[in-house]
């Protein structure tokens, strides 16, 4: 079985040997040597070899004949086929020869059929690329003119638009690979241009603001107009060609901020608008450059926070800026010219800046406004700057309203700044009452000439009957301070009326801030002038006199102050919130105190007089006659009151009932001076004289107007205790006190007990000889028993 497996596997390898390729038979050769019987197949390929042998020699032999044959008809073509290449041969050279020209001209053809197809190729690729290299070139020169909004717009459509088609050269990839840069380079010049723009309107704010600040007024001028003429019946009449800006509520409306349009042909010369001073084209360039790259908040922020800083330094005031108007006038200008700014940049830009920011803005401007004003004002010691300063913080006010401002707040604080006004008013009058008191010479007013008393009449309202029959010359009763306070007075309430213009407050509150400030002005500043005149120390009785007459007049003149007030500011006295003068207070006061310093002045001289008293107390032989000191006194006395003709009876009354007192007193006290050891009745007597000299006077009416012997009731005290000694009449006054019908009722058993011990002789009790007079000794004891009863009297009161 084995065996037949064998011969079959040879079989199987001849028959492939046979059928196989030379170059593939390894692999069948190589499983005969991997087997055993190597033997057995080299017989079997030996016998397979002589049988295809045997196979081939009988296929010869059958085709020896035809095969000769063919040999020899191959022979004869040889011979053909050598001519035949030989003619090839021939034509062949001579066709080469022909068509190599033909080669050169074709092989140029396809050299320029090459160019001409690469021309064209590059014509549609340069066509492609131009534009991409002619946007870039576009790009360079924009960015180079400094057209930075276009060329961003350039360098969106390059990156979107044309370089997508040319991806794929390299020069596009450098271009791509710039773009960022490009966009920076616009952010960043943008950014610059920003920051000069910036710059540009810090050092424009004060130029703009006064622009606007002079527009507000002229509009403001217009509107009064106007409304004058409306008044007039004038608005009627029709115009051919209604100005926009008249017919607006304010100066300028929020939505039409007239500083920044175009303005009239015939104002444009005198008043540029804010574009004609700053180019608002690089904010709106760098906000759409921020806005397409994506950054808009970005520059939003950067925008506002710069602007919050200009703000700051705007609002710094400089440290001098209360020396002058123009200080605060540049103060003023500068944050109008940033507010204006602002509110231009609200309306010509989308969301730059809004209403809230504008707010913040403005709340800030407005607190450190207020903050600096209140500083500054309060170093203004000039009534005009102040004035001048309400003046301009009204036409800032004004203008800022005109913007959509709130400006309530500045109005609230100009009544702050009117207090502080009329304190520094009060100063100013201070000094002209003081000075027109100091150089008054407190006498009547004289006049010569119709011409002069009808001018003091108009300057001051004085109506006398009596004065006006006299004949000239004659005199006012008052001096010249009278109409010069008067007239001062007058101009104080046309100063504070000037203030109170254009501060938006009724006629109610005019008027009651005119009377609140001529109250203080009255009763603080004249009261205060008036008195410091008085309580002057070189003042004399005469001035003192003028001044009772001058506040008498004054008083009177308060009713026509009254009607003054009443006709500027059209309020009636009689409505419920007017205020009233309280100026015939002022002159009371003072006239009280002229009267206070007057009866105060006479005691004085009185008691300079009384100095001069040199009484001898022991005196024993007294004089007939009075001393001369009182007798200069008496005279002294009756030049003063004689003075006292023009002062209200009761002044001169009490003044002169005031000294008879005081002499009285006085002289009371001189007989009861601690110093006066002993009297003798000798100088009692002559102080009697003394006394009855004083009654004479009191007699003879140095003052008209007391009833009977009322000015002599003076003495009555004095008068009493020198009849009780002098008469010794100590039984009487003894046993009748207390009684209503005492004769002494006006000794005091005190002061009576004083005089009476200086009436002990202190000699008696050294003297040997004194002792054994019997008169004298009688009358010791009489003396003694007469302080013992008024011991008794003084103890038995006290009790």
């Amino acid at each position: 079985m084995a065996e037949l497996e064998t011969a079959a596997e040879h079989e199987r390898i001849l028959r492939e040997i046979e059928s196989t390729e030379t170059a593939c038979i390894g692999p069948t050769l190589r499983s005969v040597y991997d087997g055993e019987e190597h033997g057995h197949f080299m017989d079997k390929l030996e016998l397979r070899i002589k049988n295809h042998d045997r196979e081939i020699e009988k296929m010869c032999n059958f085709h020896y004949q035809g095969f000769v044959d063919s040999i020899t008809e191959l022979l004869k073509v040889r011979g053909e086929a050598e001519k035949l290449k030989n003619q090839s041969t021939d034509t062949n050279r001579r066709l080469q020869l022909e068509g190599a020209e033909l080669i050169s001209s074709m092989k140029e053809l396809q050299q320029c059929r090459i160019q001409q197809r690469n021309i064209a190729t590059t014509v549609d690729k340069l066509n492609m690329c131009l534009p991409v290299l002619e946007m870039y070139s576009k790009l360079h020169a924009q960015m180079k003119s400094k057209r930075h909004y276009p060329a961003l717009k350039t360098l969106e459509q390059l990156e979107h638009s044309f370089l997508p088609q040319v991806s794929h050269y390299r020069f596009c990839q450098v271009m791509v690979d710039n773009i960022p840069k490009l966009r920076e380079e616009i952010k960043d010049v943008s950014m610059s241009d920003l920051k000069d723009f910036l710059e540009s309107i810090r050092k424009h704010s004060e130029r703009i603001g006064e622009t606007a600040m002079k527009q507000a007024q002229q509009q403001r001028t217009l509107d009064n107009i106007l409304s004058v003429q409306g008044k007039r019946g004038l608005a009627k009449r029709p115009r051919k060609c209604p100005s926009p800006e008249l017919n607006g509520t304010s100066p300028m409306s929020e939505q039409d901020s007239g500083i920044l349009d175009v303005e009239d042909e015939e104002e444009e010369e005198e008043a540029p608008g804010t574009q004609d001073l700053v180019d608002f084209s690089p904010v709106y360039r760098c906000l759409h450059i921020y806005t397409v790259l994506g950054s808009r908040e970005t520059f939003e922020n950067y925008y506002r926070k710069q602007r919050r800083k200009q703000a700051r330094l705007v609002l710094q005031p400089p440290s001098n800026m209360h020396e002058t108007l123009d200080g605060y006038r540049k103060y003023f200008h500068q944050i109008i010219g940033f507010f204006v700014v602002e509110d231009h940049i609200l309306h010509t830009t989308l969301g730059l800046v809004n209403r809230a920011y504008i707010d913040e803005l403005w709340d800030l401007a407005l607190s450190k406004t207020m903050a600096a004003l209140r500083t500054h004002s309060s170093y203004c010691s000039d009534p005009n700057l102040v004035l001048d300063l309400k003046n301009l913080i009204v036409h800032f006010a004004d203008t800022l309203q005109g913007y959509g401002f709130p400006v309530n707040q500045l109005f609230d604080m100009l009544l702050e700044i009117r207090d502080q006004y009329s304190e520094i008013l009060l100063k100013k009058w201070a000094l002209l009452f003081r000075n027109i008191l100091d150089t008054d010479n407190y006498s009547p007013i004289p006049v010569t000439d119709e011409e002069t008393y009808r001018k003091l009449v108009g300057q001051f309202p004085f109506q006398d009957s009596e004065v006006e029959k006299q004949q000239f010359p004659k005199k006012f009763p008052f001096s010249e301070f009278v109409p010069k306070v008067y007239c001062q007075i007058k101009e104080f309430i046309y100063a504070c009326l000037k203030f109170s213009e254009d501060l938006h407050l009724s006629s109610t509150e005019v008027d009651d801030m005119i009377r609140k400030s001529t109250n203080l002005l009255l009763t603080r500043t004249l009261s205060n002038c008036l008195q410091n005149v008085i309580k002057r120390k070189n003042v004399g009785l005469t001035e003192l006199v003028q001044i009772i007459i001058n506040t008498t007049h004054l008083e009177v003149s308060c009713k026509y102050l009254e009607e003054f007030i009443t006709n500027i500011t059209g309020v009636l006295p009689d409505t419920v919130h007017t205020s009233k003068l309280y100026g015939l207070t002022t002159f009371k006061d003072a006239r009280q105190a002229a009267e206070e310093e007057i009866y105060t002045n006479l005691n004085q001289k009185i008691d300079q007089f009384l100095q001069l008293a040199d009484y001898d107390w022991l005196v024993s032989d007294p004089s007939t006659q009075a001393s001369d000191y009182l007798v200069d006194l008496v005279a002294f006395l009756n030049s003063t009151f004689a003075v006292f003709t023009h002062l209200p009876g009761k002044v001169a009354q009490t003044a002169c009932m005031s000294a008879c007192k005081h002499l009285s007193t006085s002289l009371t006290q001189l007989l009861l001076e601690a110093e006066v050891k002993q009297i003798t009745m000798g100088a009692l007597q002559q102080f009697n004289q003394d006394v009855k000299e004083c009654e004479r006077f009191a007699r003879s009416g140095p003052v008209p107007g007391f009833q009977g012997d009322t000015l002599q009731l003076a003495f009555i005290d004095l008068r009493q205790l020198l009849d009780l000694f002098i008469k010794w009449d100590w039984s009487t006054y003894l046993a009748d006190y207390g009684q209503p019908t005492c004769k002494y009722l006006r000794v005091n058993p005190t002061t009576a007990l004083i005089l009476l011990e200086k009436m002990k002789d202190p000699s008696r009790k050294n003297n040997v000889f004194a002792q054994f007079r019997k008169n004298e000794r009688d009358k010791q004891k009489l003396i003694e028993t007469v302080a013992k009863q008024l011991r008794s009297l003084i103890n038995s009161h006290h009790s």
